[in-house]
Parts: C-alpha cells; sequence; structure tokens
C-alpha cells in the first residue's frame, strides 16, 4: 500500500523530485495564493464547459443551418469532420504559444477565440465565413485541450488527479449538455431562430474568458514547478528533444487516437443503432443522453483513482472490457437491454479523462506535458478522422449493423494494447535521455 504522500506524486516526481514541496511561495503564505488557485480551478472549469458544445450544438440545428445557408449535404458533411482536424492542426502551435506567453495567457486567448467564433458565425450570412468562423472557434477549442493539462501540471503539481477530474468532469458535462438536445428547446425559448441558437454558446465562452483576465493583465500566476530540475534532465523553461522518438508519446498518441474515434463513433452512430432496431428517435436521443451523462460523474472519480496507481494501464483494461460487453450487447440484444448497453459504453467512453491524466503523469516538466499533449491529440486527431467514416460505409453497404459493430470491437483490442504501455510508470524525459 503506497503512503498518502506518495498517491499524490507522479512517477517523475519519485525521480528525486518532490513535487509536494515546489509549490508557489504565495499559494503557501498568502491570501493571493489562496485566490489564484480559486480563479485557475475557476477558469479550468469554464474552459472544459466549452471545449465541445461549439461542436455538439451544431449537429441539432444542421437542417436550419444548411436550409439558412443554402449549404450543400456535401459542404455539411465536410463540417462534420473539421473539429478533429482543426484540433489536430492547430494544437501543434500551442507549446511554442506557451512558451513564449505562458500557458494562462494562451488559454485565454484560445476561449476568446471560441467566444468570437461562436459569436460570429451565426451572422456571416454564407458558407465559407460560416466555415472560416468555426474555424476561428475550432483554433481556440484546440489551443486549450493541449494546455489543460499544462495549467494542471504547473501550477497543481501536487494534485494532478483531482484537478484533471474536475475539469474532465466539467467537460463532460458540457458535452451532456449539448449533446442532450438543449440547444433545440434554447432556440425555440429564443423565437425559433437557429442563429440566436448557436450564438447563446458563444456568450458561455465569453463567461470562460473571465477568470483568465488578471493573468493576462499582470502576467502568469507565480510557480516554482519552471524551476523544477532532475539529475541532468530538461527544466520547465526548456523544451524536450524529439518527443516523438518516445515510445511512450506514441502509445499515448495512438491511444488517443482509437479512444477519440470510439468515442465519435459513439456519439455519431449510436441513436441510428438503437433507431435501426426499432426503437423511436426520442428514445435513441435519450439512451445518446444517459451515455454521455455517465461520463460526468465517472471523468471526476476515474483520473483521482488513476493517478493514485503507478500504472494506469489496469484500468486501460477494465474500460476496454466494458466497451467490449456494450458493443455485445448492441449486437446480440440491443432492444431487451438497450438501457445496460447505454450505461455500460458511458463506463466505456471515459478512456479520455483517463488519456489526459497519463498525459500530465508521462512528463515530469510542464514544457515536457505541453509538447507531449500537443503530440498525443494531434496525432490521435488525425487518426480519428477516418472512425466514423468508415463505420458509416460499412453500414451503408453491409445493409446493417453487425459488420460495424464486429469493427468497433475490434478496435478495442489494439486501444487496450497501447493503452497498457502507455499507462506503465514513466517519463518521456527519461526514455529521450536513454536513447
Amino acid at each position: 500500500m503506497r503512503s498518502d504522500e506518495e498517491q499524490v506524486r507522479g512517477p517523475g516526481d519519485r525521480d528525486g523530485i518532490d513535487t509536494s514541496t515546489n509549490l508557489s511561495e504565495d499559494r503557501v503564505t498568502g491570501r493571493s495564493g489562496r485566490w489564484r488557485d480559486r480563479l485557475l480551478v475557476a477558469g479550468l472549469v469554464l474552459t472544459a464547459c466549452n471545449l465541445r458544445p461549439a461542436v455538439t450544438s451544431l449537429g441539432p440545428l444542421l437542417e436550419e443551418v444548411r436550409h439558412g445557408l443554402h449549404m450543400g449535404a456535401a459542404v455539411a458533411g465536410v463540417l462534420t469532420s473539421v473539429p478533429a482536424l482543426c484540433f489536430s492542426v492547430f494544437g501543434v502551435a500551442a507549446p511554442r504559444l506557451a512558451r513564449r506567453l505562458g500557458p494562462a495567457r494562451v488559454v485565454a486567448l484560445g476561449m476568446a477565440a471560441v467566444a468570437l467564433g461562436l459569436l460570429v458565425r451565426p451572422w456571416v450570412g454564407s458558407v465559407p465565413g460560416f466555415l472560416t468562423a468555426s474555424a476561428l472557434a475550432l483554433m481556440g477549442i484546440a489551443l486549450s485541450n493541449v494546455l489543460m493539462p499544462v495549467v494542471v501540471k504547473r501550477y497543481f503539481p501536487d494534485r494532478v488527479g483531482a484537478m484533471t477530474g474536475l475539469y474532465s468532469m466539467a467537460l463532460s458535462l458540457g458535452t451532456a449538455v449539448a449533446a442532450a438536445g438543449v440547444t433545440v428547446p434554447v432556440t425555440s425559448a429564443l423565437g425559433g431562430d437557429w442563429r440566436l441558437g448557436l450564438a447563446v454558446w458563444g456568450a458561455l465562452a465569453v463567461v470562460a474568458v473571465l477568470p483568465w483576465l488578471p493573468f493576462v493583465r499582470k502576467g502568469e500566476p507565480a510557480t516554482s514547478s519552471g524551476a523544477v530540475r532532475s539529475a541532468g534532465g530538461p527544466t520547465a523553461d526548456h523544451p524536450v528533444p524529439r518527443v516523438s522518438r518516445s515510445r511512450t508519446a506514441w502509445a499515448l498518441a495512438v491511444f488517443m487516437g482509437l479512444q477519440s474515434t470510439g468515442a465519435y463513433i459513439t456519439m455519431g452512430w449510436l441513436p441510428q443503432i438503437y433507431r435501426d432496431a426499432g426503437l423511436p428517435a426520442g428514445t435513441a436521443g435519450l439512451l445518446l443522453a444517459v451515455t454521455m451523462a455517465v461520463g460526468v460523474p465517472l471523468a471526476f472519480a476515474i483520473p483521482r483513482m488513476a493517478a493514485r496507481r503507478p500504472h494506469q494501464g489496469p484500468v486501460v483494461l477494465v474500460l476496454g472490457v466494458a466497451g467490449l460487453v456494450g458493443y455485445a450487447g448492441l449486437y446480440f440484444a440491443p432492444v431487451g437491454g438497450a438501457w445496460a448497453w447505454a450505461l455500460i459504453l458511458g463506463v466505456a467512453n471515459c478512456t479520455f479523462p483517463l488519456a489526459l491524466t497519463m498525459v500530465s503523469l508521462r512528463a515530469r516538466t510542464s514544457t515536457g506535458v505541453a509538447q507531449l499533449s500537443a503530440f498525443a491529440q494531434s496525432v490521435g486527431y488525425l487518426l480519428a478522422i477516418p472512425g466514423p467514416i468508415l463505420i458509416g460505409t460499412l453500414y451503408a453497404h453491409s445493409g446493417g449493423w453487425g459488420l460495424p459493430i464486429a469493427v468497433m470491437s475490434a478496435l478495442l483490442v489494439p486501444q487496450m494494447a497501447v493503452g497498457y504501455a502507455a499507462g506503465r510508470d514513466r517519463v518521456v524525459e527519461d526514455e529521450l535521455a536513454h536513447r
């Protein structure tokens, strides 16, 4: 049994770095430190709430958007695949911007871009303008996606699991609220104008900018974690060389890609699976909402539990087995066990907060976390793009869900393998130092 002190320390801390003493001076001694922490926590939670509604709120109003902008079906198809591409392309720039401006400032700029993009895009009046404004919002999300683990590692090194769980829960809540059909009732309450229904999510992003404003004006919060050094190791102020040469980085990137593939397939196709099995559309949508909602409390609990373990691989395996059980249920008894499969697949989809936790644990410094996060998410989102398209193609050509579900199940096998490898107790800085 590990001691309480060991449970709050990441793998890098066991290599001679006691992060329990690497807290900012003002946080330990003064009221300003407590206010700084409260602002950071508020910023993490509000930012996380805004990382998915920009994407998931569009689906319920896509038909109205197409009609209002005279958008063809092909362009609408491109629009649904743009998020993963933007997350991959723009996320690469996050570590360099964080080194120049500081992660808190970049997250603030990211949320400002989300707010501007979402407030502008309903009113541009053209397809190119709508796509451009959407890309601006997605760019802001991409930067924040990458830097959320960095903020946690840099300013809460002794509470990685708890803070990751907190913002993962907020992210899941934002996803569930937008996916559960809130956009349509809100649009109806605002007079039925789809422009207002989409723009309201921009107002939520404006609120997320507010906690970061003191750091934009005064600079980054004080922290001593940037000065942490291991023997001969890189500091938080210097880039980790060639993170792409780390086996752990690649395992984490592929794990991120495969779990994102599963999540996108679930969000995109689960209601259709239930509808084709004979359930009404309203019930199918409610079942998807249940699947998303299950992730809200688990997204808080799983990172905390995983961060206390030296090896997160067993948690990966448990979630993977849950996915296999859920898919088997959809194949053999999609109606009879519909609610059970929705709950079980909700558990299986909690691999994303687990992946974010491992990003924070697999690098020693905040700069290392930034580079690892950018690499894993950029590669991962690229890998996730073909998955929903492949499942849709198989469904169209096979005439049923037998083959698609088999493929979805098969993808869980490599996901568990690479996730187990990524969960080993090591940091990328040490791997690269021995190459």
